[in-house]
């Protein structure tokens, strides 16, 4: 029993960390704190898969069924409602996992490990911040890829180079985006019975105040002016324009100027990035209000 007890002390005492910490350099310690985290965050997706098998099956349901009800239905001559219905299903789906992204926190509070974070010599407690948006938008990218390559092969969908960088840039716009705000959530709010009641509660507004799933024409005056407030709205139409116009590329300067469509994808853009600065400088305000 004592040999045993001694090897396992000689085990344990020849342990070394994966890495050591540097004083001087601060970034570098920032960096494996986010990494560190981060597999943190993996290795809990890797025991618990079924939030991300739920979240690949909903939007291809979403996709096959909701297509097939209003297949049909034609916005225009030239676009069938499957066409039309395809960007908003990709941007819905990066909404619904992003909205998850504060739920970690939400159990580590809960469960009492958050306050061994925050106690934890980490050179940065944004780090937690940092590490959950990376995390779901990996999950987000793979569920993209996981639509997009349901459509090229069931749907016979094309797809140009240019077209699959743009729904990816935009997807994890949209999921930076969404993700600070469940952040924010998950801090404020006092347990996840009432986060996961939020998150039901606004999935269904949100997405039909949008135009995953009708065009502004079709909606009343009323829910037109609610969509102009919905982040969502401006990652769809930036897509829809890209996809279904079929934009691969602007032969000059002067026409990537004068294109109204790429004024329109522009002005989105900005709104989308205007939205992430406010909600990452309101991230930070409040990890700074509740952790120190």
């Amino acid at each position: 029993m004592l040999t045993k007890i001694n090897s396992y002390s000689e085990y344990y005492s020849n342990l070394q960390p994966e890495f050591q910490v540097n004083p001087k350099s601060s970034f570098k310690n920032y960096y494996h704190e986010t990494i560190g985290l981060g597999k943190r965050l993996y290795i809990q997706i890797k025991r618990r898969p079924i939030n991300l098998i739920a979240g690949l099956i909903q939007p291809l349901i979403w996709l096959i069924l909701f297509g097939a009800l209003f297949q049909k239905m034609m916005i225009t001559v030239q676009i069938p409602y499957n066409k039309f219905l395809n960007t908003g299903i990709i941007t819905f789906t990066s909404f619904t996992s992003a909205m998850n992204a504060g739920l970690p926190i939400i159990f580590d509070r809960e469960f009492g490990f958050f306050n061994r974070l925050l106690v934890s010599p980490l050179q940065s407690k944004y780090s937690i911040l940092i590490s959950s948006i990376l995390s779901i938008t990996l999950i987000t990218l793979f569920q993209t890829y996981i639509i997009i390559t349901f459509n090229l092969i069931i749907l016979k969908y094309q797809y140009s180079i240019y077209q699959l960088i743009s729904i990816f840039y935009i997807t994890v716009l949209l999921t930076i985006t969404i993700s600070n705000i469940s952040i924010c959530l998950a801090f404020i709010l006092p347990g996840h019975i009432e986060f996961l009641a939020l998150v039901l509660i606004s999935n269904l507004p949100v997405l039909f105040s949008s135009t995953a799933l009708a065009p502004l024409s079709f909606m009343p005056h009323w829910l037109q002016i609610m969509t102009h407030f919905n982040p969502m709205t401006y990652a769809i139409e930036m897509l829809r324009f890209i996809l279904i116009h079929n934009i691969n590329q602007i032969s000059s300067i002067e026409s990537t100027l004068n294109s109204s469509i790429y004024t329109h994808i522009c002005q989105n853009i900005s709104i989308l990035l205007f939205i992430n600065v406010i909600n990452f400088i309101l991230s930070k305000y409040i990890i700074t209000y509740k952790c120190e």
